[in-house]
Order: C-alpha cells, then structure tokens, then sequence
C-alpha cells in the first residue's frame, strides 16, 4: 500500500487555508473543525483516512453488489461503496448517534443516499449500552475504560440484518464488536468481507481464533493492510499479519526477478561490468 506522498506538507496547507472540504478516492468529506474531531481532520487532510479500508473495498467491490456497512463513522466508506457497486447498493448501520450530523452533511455533499440505519448491531437485537467518546474512533460497544459516556441505543440481530439485506460485500468496523458478530453471522451469500481487526482490544488470540472459524465456514484471508483485512471465500486461512511472500519475487512491471544461484551470479558483478566498459570508452 502506497502511502500519500508529501503528507506534512499536504497537512500543512490545509491547515494554513482553512480548507472546508477535502476529496479523496472522488467522495468530498467536510473537514471545518466545529464538525470533525483534530486527529479525523488531519488524517483527512494528509490524505491517509481509512487509506487500508479504502483500496480493500475498491478490490472488493464489483458494479450492482449490494453492501452492507456495519460502523459507518463520518460516512467516507459508504460513499466510496456507493461510487462503487451504484447508487441504492449500500445500507449502512452507525450507533452513535452523535455521528448522525455529519454523516448526512457527508452524504448530501455528494448527492449520494446510502440508506443509514441509526442502531447498533449485535448478535441477539436487543437494546445495548453503547460508549460514547468525544474521539469518535474511540466509541464502541465494549467499555474500554476510556471515560467514555454510557448511552443505551436499539439494536438489529446480525442475522436478521443479513438476511434482510442479502450483501454480496460487508464492511465492518466496530472496534472490537467484530468477534462477536462474525462469530455468530450465517454468511452464505457473501462474496467478501472487508473487516478492521482490533487486537490492541480485544487481543490476538481472539482475532485468531475468529479466522480459524472464519476458515471453518469456508473464509480464507485473501489480502492484509494493517490491521483490515479482506476475506473470500475458497481461500485458505493464514495468520493475519505481515508476513513474507511465498511467490516467486517479481519486479515492479510484474516480471520474475533472477534468482542468486549457489555456482554463479545471478547478474554480472560490478567490477566485471566496469571492465567492459573500459575497452568500450577507448574505442569510442
């Protein structure tokens, strides 16, 4: 994943233009600070926000695949997916409530409709204490002993959820949520899942042993970018993490780079290179 070039600098601009709005991926986001949190606007503004989340969905997605979106935040996501599969392609579920105002300015800023859905998701649909954070990020329906507020908010059941929408593509991140709902999701149906794993809160163990059940149903990871993931079906399961590549090594045009070989050099060394072209010079 390429990082966005000339970040402090793209940062700084901004900042010293008071920029009102940002593009990024072709979905217009507001950034005015009486509407987003310091830390979103700079990420925005540097061009990296939800960058992993961002390039797994544009692989994911195909043109007339229905989304479901489960963790809408500022709403960046739900537009990307409605650029995406089409207009009326994507349901998008957010339980903060606090996040409602910008998320329909977002979307209005577009001339996009994703339908948002103001409720949690949970794995039995009933009412659940939801922590509230003024760093949005931060909010989850875990307590993360963060000071958040506690607010009770509705909730749909997952499966039912699921089978009301039929999704080809569900893009999750619900910081820490995820265990529990992809535990008990009925995924027949889903051609591929792009889910934010949160091992920093839940653990590595717990994340392991989602994907190990995650394989069971047929799951495997098909591509990591920091801690999201994307998940395909027929795939086989490998520890989500960095790790290095079992193919064989290409160069940046896709051609097989030569291997170093135990008898020979795989290229001409330097000092044999100058030698030619020592004789060369003199002809020329």
């Amino acid at each position: 994943m390429k990082k966005p070039p000339f970040r402090a600098l793209t940062l700084l601009w901004h900042r010293l233009t008071g920029s009102k709005t940002v593009t990024l991926a072709g979905v217009r986001l507001h950034t005015d600070a009486g509407r987003v949190p310091r830390s979103l606007q700079s990420a925005i503004f540097k061009g990296r926000y939800e960058l992993p989340e961002r390039v797994l969905a544009t692989r994911a997605l195909r043109k007339g695949d229905r989304v479901l979106e489960i963790g809408t935040g500022l709403g960046f996501i739900s537009l990307l997916c409605s650029r995406l599969a089409g207009p009326g392609q994507v349901v998008s579920y957010e339980a903060n409530p606090a996040l409602a105002p910008i998320i329909a300015a977002n979307y209005a800023l577009n001339g996009l409709d994703p339908r948002l859905v103001l409720k949690a998701v949970t794995t039995d649909g009933a009412p659940v204490t939801f922590f509230q954070n003024d760093n949005v990020v931060s909010s989850s329906l875990l307590d993360r002993d963060l000071g958040a507020r506690r607010i009770t908010v509705e909730s749909d059941p997952i499966n039912s959820v699921i089978d009301a929408h039929r999704p080809d593509v569900i893009v999750m991140d619900v910081e820490g949520a995820e265990i529990a709902l992809l535990t008990e999701a009925h995924l027949a149906g889903v051609r591929a899942m792009v889910v934010e794993v949160h091992p920093h809160i839940v653990g590595q163990a717990a994340i392991d042993a989602l994907l190990a059940h995650l394989a069971a149903q047929g799951f495997g990871v098909a591509q990591t970018l920091h801690k999201n993931v994307l998940l395909t079906p027929g795939r086989r399961a490998r520890p989500c993490g960095p790790r290095r590549s079992s193919t064989w090594p290409t160069t940046p045009r896709g051609w097989p780079m030569p291997q170093r070989s135990s008898t020979r050099r795989a290229f001409p060394s330097p000092g044999w290179m100058r030698s030619m072209a020592r004789p060369c010079a003199r002809r020329c």
